[in-house]
């Protein structure tokens, strides 16, 4: 049986702060870095074979924490799927580079869920300027976006896309790591356990906190 984690980053800035924070790329706090490092002591003995993560350093940071603590010792590698390294054929000299590291896939498709015109917004004051029962919508309706944002329906359809086609395959030989965010792991968790639309929106995913399924002849089984 491969396992399949999924772990939320530890707590950003500015989800001390109460912001509604989306695709704004802010780090960890202190003690999101704690969250971090212990989420890999509660993983260390389960070998990693490969790592997805999004574009935000928030999402990256918990994963490079959490390796340091796992007792394989190994470095990660960071492969990016667009740029200029792309571009300059920097793929070139991973085959051997890999055999050393754990490789690590960026995907903007892992990102948060994008969240418009709110982001940056207190949530407090959001709920002032909106009124409360608009902002609760916006953020816990399965298929109203926020202005200029996307709802979870949206963040599904390009986090479940990914999965399927990129990250399942490497499951049928291989132990994934995927750390991302609450809604994109929302988005994954819906499909893993076949929830339905209501059940998925009282899904909480926590910071810091891996959630371990186990994979056996293409079906999931939720461990811990």
């Amino acid at each position: 049986m491969k396992k399949l984690i999924l772990l939320r980053h530890g707590q950003s800035q500015w989800n001390l702060l109460n912001r509604f924070t989306g695709w704004v790329d802010v780090s960890l706090t202190d003690k999101g870095i704690k969250e971090a490092q212990s989420a890999g002591r509660k993983i260390k003995d389960i070998p990693i074979d490969i790592i997805f993560t999004s574009e935000l350093v928030r999402a990256q940071m918990t994963a490079i924490l959490a390796m340091e603590k796992h007792e394989s010792n190994e470095p990660l590698l960071f492969i990016h799927s667009k740029g200029k390294g792309k571009q300059w054929g920097i793929d070139s000299c991973l085959k051997e580079a890999v055999e050393m590291c754990i490789p690590t896939h960026v995907s903007w498709r892992l990102n948060e869920r994008f969240y418009g015109k709110l982001q940056g917004m207190n949530k407090d004051e959001a709920r002032k300027k909106f009124g409360k029962d608009q902002v609760h919508i916006w953020r816990r309706s399965f298929d109203i976006p926020p202005p200029g944002g996307e709802s979870l329906k949206m963040t599904l359809k390009r986090t479940l896309p990914y999965f399927k086609n990129e990250i399942l395959p490497q499951l049928k030989k291989k132990n994934v790591l995927i750390a991302a965010h609450g809604n994109s792991l929302r988005a994954i968790s819906m499909f893993l356990e076949d929830l339905s639309q209501e059940e998925v929106l009282k899904l909480e995913i926590p910071t810091g906190k891996p959630i371990i399924y186990g994979y056996d002849k293409g079906q999931f089984k939720k461990l811990k």
